[in-house]
């Protein structure tokens, strides 16, 4: 097989795996057209994973298509649960902020919402695991359950600009990396490392952001 009909018959995974890393970059700089690109490379991972018979990680693309659209709402709104501590101090961001793009500020994980979260996964993953098991042809239900129910935490974490979720994506991005290279899904096995790499990257950069906004 030549590198051309090779190129030729997987450029749908390669044009997926180059716009996935575009929005990873994004995410690390915090910019709010990483929702943007996220939707385009869910779309065509979800036809890429259908074909791959991992209807788990399909299904998640189609999570990520919703997510986007309320992350995308949450960043530029600048919604993060805690937005206006009194009226007052609201007023007076907008007086001093006026004019410049108010975003969406980095947060820590508070222990009550770790918990709810932790909560979430450990069903979500039962769920998965049963359903996948009884009901479809999946080879790896547990694996695709866990990556799954994982990825759906970390990527509302995400929307709602939540720091350790970079620890969650390091998890998913090290072990979907050896998992489709054993599926043979190379070119998404290559973005999945560079996503793993990119992850400590983010990790930095973010711990950067909290810094400077308690300075601030």
């Amino acid at each position: 097989m030549t590198v051309f009909s090779w190129l030729a018959d997987n450029y749908i995974e390669i044009f997926g795996a180059v716009t996935g890393i575009i929005y990873v970059f994004l995410e690390i700089r915090q910019t709010l057209w990483l929702w943007p690109v996220g939707i385009i490379t869910s779309a065509f991972y979800i036809w890429i994973f259908l074909t791959g018979k991992i209807y788990a990680d399909m299904s998640l693309q189609g999570y990520y298509l919703v997510i986007s659209c309320l992350g995308w709402y949450w960043w530029a709104k600048r919604k993060n649960g805690r937005e206006e501590e009194g009226e007052n101090r609201g007023k007076i961001e907008e007086r001093v902020g006026e004019g410049e793009e108010k975003s969406l500020k980095v947060t820590r994980l508070q222990f009550k919402t770790g918990v709810i979260l932790a909560g979430v996964f450990i069903i979500l993953f039962a769920a998965m695991w049963f359903i996948l098991s009884d009901y479809t042809d999946s080879p790896v239900p547990v694996r695709d359950s866990f990556i799954t129910s994982l990825s759906i935490v970390a990527t509302w974490m995400l929307a709602r600009k939540i720091y350790e979720h970079w620890l969650l994506w390091i998890v998913v991005n090290s072990v979907s990396t050896v998992f489709f290279v054993a599926r043979g899904l190379y070119p998404t096995a290559v973005l999945y490392a560079v996503y793993c790499v990119m992850s400590f990257v983010g990790l930095i950069e973010w711990k950067k952001s909290i810094l400077l906004s308690n300075q601030n």
